[in-house]
């Protein structure tokens, strides 16, 4: 069973980062001392594995699966149970019954915190959530962009409707700085994330910019000590920490 504070990492639409943050959110976490684990949910387009760089096949002791640590996280996902990349061809019950499967049937242990990196939109794992974890509360990831605020808006009123508590929202790909220059470039443009809280009743904690690739090591979805994102990502957990406690008071 799933214990500590459970959050959901949700967004309007795809390809805005919602994975990349909900990975490195937890990994930060966990550097910050916290016991967490990472939930890939989106069954359909699941990517923690390949963010994380995971090849590991799951085990199973006494019939409870034994989630895969990766970065000081506890790990799981439907692409541990996939061969060669193969998708996932399920009807709506069945996304169902892993949201379930996942939350009850793995040795978690006592957790702090328990990140949930949720499918695109407002379909089956959303509604399946609410109903097997409804104590979740929920971060809302956009870029600035006025589409992709729009769609995100409405995952954001989801949340809302089922009673889930909203920590803040997330502006991913907020803006480029090239090294050694304080010019900032809006490149997907500027105010979709305010535009978001504001209609939720909620706040921004936090605006992630591009990182420039370096030359010299593989691009990674997961941010190291030197880079920017890294502190980025320290300082969002901090917030996140300090934002559930005032909550919890």
């Amino acid at each position: 069973m799933l214990t500590g504070t459970i959050i959901a990492v949700t967004s309007g639409k795809g390809g805005v980062g919602k994975s990349t943050v909900a990975a490195n959110l937890a990994i930060a976490l966990a550097r910050q001392g916290k016991q967490v684990a990472l939930i890939d949910l989106d069954i359909y387009g699941f990517s923690i594995p390949k963010i994380l760089d995971i090849e590991n096949r799951l085990k199973t002791i006494n019939g409870k699966i034994i989630p895969i640590e990766s970065h000081g996280v506890k790990v799981i996902s439907m692409g541990f149970l996939i061969k060669n990349n193969e998708p996932v061809v399920w009807r709506g019950p069945m996304l169902g019954k892993m949201v379930e499967h996942f939350s009850k049937d793995v040795m978690w242990g006592e957790l702090d915190y328990c990140i949930l990196d949720m499918p695109p939109g407002t379909g089956d794992v959303a509604l399946d959530l609410h109903h097997y974890i409804p104590e979740s509360k929920e971060l809302i990831v956009t870029t600035p962009h006025q589409t992709a605020s729009f769609v995100a808006e409405r995952a954001g009123v989801m949340a809302i409707k089922s009673k889930h508590e909203i920590v803040g929202v997330i502006e991913n790909m907020s803006y480029f700085q090239p090294k050694d220059s304080d010019q900032k470039y809006y490149l997907f443009g500027e105010g979709g994330s305010e535009e978001v809280a504001k209609s939720l009743q909620s706040v921004v904690i936090a605006k992630l910019p591009i990182e420039e690739a370096s030359n010299n090591r593989a691009t990674t979805a997961i941010y190291q000590e030197g880079s920017i994102l890294f502190d980025h990502y320290n300082q969002l957990a901090q917030v996140i920490n300090e934002r559930v406690h005032s909550q919890k008071g």
